[in-house]
């Protein structure tokens, strides 16, 4: 069990390190079970191809991301200095991977795609992405109402992923343009949490957060 752990391991670290430096699509599944010292149908055991390695990518980037928002999440800091440090460091981390996002909007934005980020397939990278949310605000003092605990982070991770959206068609130096889209966005969305506190807005928060919830559910992905 440990020998067949530590194969898979190692033939997504080779993967993930090939599609940084030579980029997904001339990274070949031969190439990456040469490099990690395995036979091609031992690779091909482990993974039906390396679409679905975007899946362990997309893991991969959720615990690097939490590791570095954990250190910059200030406990009853402001909302809006919070989001943005954790939007930051996903950007961070998200970085050497900007040469890939081409190939990853091929292969993320078909609905039935087994690599969107919608797909129950990459359901356990979503639910940590939407935790990290959830701790963000659990640290904040901005204090939501507890009928929106589950809303507002599924809102939050909504957000981060139209900022991901923007960062892989970014083409200025450094992706310049997309920290300014955070350092603009943030306090906008600080103020749009404090009016969730209303009553009106309070039930309007919760039936799009409850639409959002429906269409990534398994019942909603396979529709």
């Amino acid at each position: 069990m440990a020998r067949t752990s530590e194969t898979r391991d190692k033939l997504v670290d080779v993967a993930l390190r090939l599609f940084r430096e030579e980029g997904f699509q001339a990274t070949t599944m031969r190439r990456i079970a040469d490099e990690a010292g395995v036979s091609l149908g031992n690779a091909y055991y482990y993974f039906a191809g390396k679409d679905e390695l975007v899946n362990e990518l997309y893991v991969v980037i959720q615990r690097d991301h939490r590791e570095r928002a954990e250190q910059v999440i200030t406990q009853g800091g402001s909302l809006s200095e919070n989001l943005a440090a954790v939007l930051h460091s996903g950007l961070d981390v998200l970085t050497p991977y900007h040469a890939f996002g081409g190939a990853f909007l091929q292969l993320a934005l078909p609905t039935r795609s087994s690599s969107s980020p919608f797909s129950e397939e990459s359901s356990d990278a979503r639910a940590m992405a939407i935790d990290l949310m959830r701790t963000t605000l659990d640290a904040s003092k901005q204090k939501v109402p507890a009928s929106l605990n589950d809303a507002l982070p599924l809102l939050l991770w909504m957000i981060y992923m139209g900022v991901t959206l923007h960062w892989v068609t970014d083409s200025s130096d450094n992706q310049a343009r997309t920290r300014t889209l955070v350092d603009g966005l943030v306090p906008v969305v600080s103020k749009a949490v404090r009016l969730a506190r209303l009553p009106v807005a309070r039930g309007l928060v919760a039936d799009v957060a409850g639409l959002l919830k429906r269409m990534t559910s398994p019942e909603g992905l396979s529709r």
